[in-house]
C-alpha cells in the first residue's frame, strides 16, 4: 500500500530560515539604527534578554550570539509551521500576498502577545507607528520569502509526514 503522506523536505525549511531570519534581523537592526541610534549588537543582547534578563546587556558576544539564535530559531518555527499548513490547506495556495500578510502578521501577534510576555524582556507600550513599521518590515522580510518558498517547494497539498 502506497503511503500518501508527503515527507518533510529539511533543506527547503532551513534555506528559507536561513533567507528570511537573516532579511528580518538585517531589517530590524537597520530600523533600530535609523529610528533610536540603536546598534545591531544591542539588537541582539535586546532578542538574548528575554531568556537571560538584564544581564545580556552586560555580556559580550555570547549574547549577541544567543540573540542571534533564538531569532532564527523563531523563524525556523513560524518556516516550519507555514510549510505544514500550505502541505494541509489548499486554500492556502490561492495568493502569496495574502499569505506575506497572514505571515507576517501571526508572527508579530505571537511574538507581541506570547513570546515577549513569556520572556523577562520588559514590554514596551503599544505604539501604532511602531506596529506599522514592525508589520510592514515582516511582510517584506518574513512573509513573502516564506510564502514564496512554500509555493515553490511544496508541490501538492497533501500532509507533511512528521
Amino acid at each position: 500500500m502506497k503511503n500518501n503522506v508527503q515527507q518533510v523536505e529539511w533543506m527547503p525549511i532551513l534555506i528559507t530560515t536561513i533567507i528570511a531570519g537573516t532579511l528580518d534581523i538585517t531589517a530590524a537592526c537597520i530600523n533600530a539604527w535609523l529610528s533610536n541610534d540603536v546598534m545591531p549588537g544591542r539588537v541582539l543582547a535586546y532578542i538574548a534578554s528575554g531568556v537571560w534578563g538584564k544581564t545580556a546587556y552586560n555580556g559580550g558576544p555570547e549574547m549577541m550570539f544567543f540573540g542571534l539564535l533564538f531569532h532564527y530559531i523563531i523563524v525556523f518555527f513560524c518556516v516550519f509551521c507555514f510549510f505544514w499548513l500550505y502541505s494541509r490547506w489548499s486554500f492556502l495556495h490561492r495568493s502569496m500576498a495574502v499569505n506575506a500578510v497572514l505571515i507576517a502578521f501571526t508572527a508579530w501577534l505571537v511574538t507581541t502577545q506570547l513570546v515577549l510576555r513569556m520572556s523577562k524582556i520588559t514590554v514596551p507600550p503599544f505604539r501604532v507607528s511602531g506596529a506599522i513599521i514592525a508589520i510592514a518590515i515582516l511582510i517584506i522580510c518574513l512573509g513573502f520569502p516564506i510564502a514564496y518558498a512554500a509555493r515553490r517547494f511544496i508541490k501538492s497539498s497533501r500532509p507533511m509526514e512528521h
